[in-house]
């Protein structure tokens, strides 16, 4: 394969993935990882790419960016479909579970909503969510706050008092980016506080996130690893995401 045609292909990939690492390079083209960097290096230089931490994003990616909720229910829908599977697995027959927004948690709504489960107490400050389960035969416990159109997810003080008044059993959670020494984040304060105050709230802490989010750091910082429990993503994190996530007790689910 020619150069400009693997710079080409690159490029397509970063822009469809959102995020592509060194290895994964390496292996798909089959050339070394010193090439894939000179690779990478040249793209950045033309303004197609922001090289990261063991790979590459697309050049707008800044740590705010953040895309909105009708843009991002189009991307990784089968490895979302697996990840929130996968998610099922962990919610209990019965007690309490939070399910904070995003498209990930959205799709685990859509298959709790086709299980009966009387005795399980979904809280919820996400719009989409609680329209996925407000027929489904459980209980629903709704969060008010400011709506954020962004994600039509509530935010603000109101919430977070909200939450803080909760013990859950499990809370599934939603993160823009999952990194080793900067744990999760997400690109908007107001999100972050209602996301951490979800964290402090719950027994247990499962995060789901697609590949695109690891190693991947934004704005605001709103739990460490050592908070989360368990992470549910679609493929294997790079060794130094893994070896952190072993070292904070994470149990590790690939789905």
């Amino acid at each position: 394969m020619f150069a400009e045609e693997r710079y080409n292909r690159i490029a397509a990939l970063v822009a469809s993935e959102g995020r592509v690492s060194v290895a994964q390079l390496a292996a798909r083209f089959d050339i070394t990882k010193e090439t894939v960097r000179r690779d990478l290096a040249l793209l950045e230089k033309d303004g197609v790419l922001r090289r990261v931490h063991g790979g590459a994003v697309p050049a707008n990616s800044a740590s705010t960016n953040e895309l909105s909720l009708t843009s991002r229910e189009g991307r990784s829908q089968a490895e979302k479909a697996r990840i929130a599977k996968a998610a099922l697995a962990m919610v209990p027959s019965e007690g309490s579970i939070v399910l904070d927004g995003g498209t990930t948690t959205g799709a685990l709504a859509a298959l709790l909503a086709q299980e009966p489960a009387d005795q399980l107490l979904i809280i919820t400050h996400s719009i989409p969510v609680a329209h996925a389960l407000i027929e489904a035969p459980l209980q629903l416990e709704f969060i008010g706050g400011r709506m954020r159109g962004l994600t039509s997810a509530c935010v603000g003080s109101g919430t977070v008092a909200q939450y803080g008044s909760f013990r859950p059993d499990v809370a599934f959670v939603g993160a823009n980016g999952i990194h080793a020494a900067f744990g999760l984040s997400t690109p908007d304060p107001e999100e972050a506080s209602v996301k951490a105050a979800i964290v402090r709230a719950a027994r247990r802490v499962v995060v789901l996130a697609d590949s695109s989010k690891l190693d991947a750091e934004t704005l605001m910082n709103f739990a460490s690893l050592s908070e989360v429990d368990a992470l549910i993503t679609d493929a294997q994190p790079e060794p130094e995401l893994e070896a952190a996530l072993r070292d904070a007790d994470v149990e590790l689910v690939i789905a």
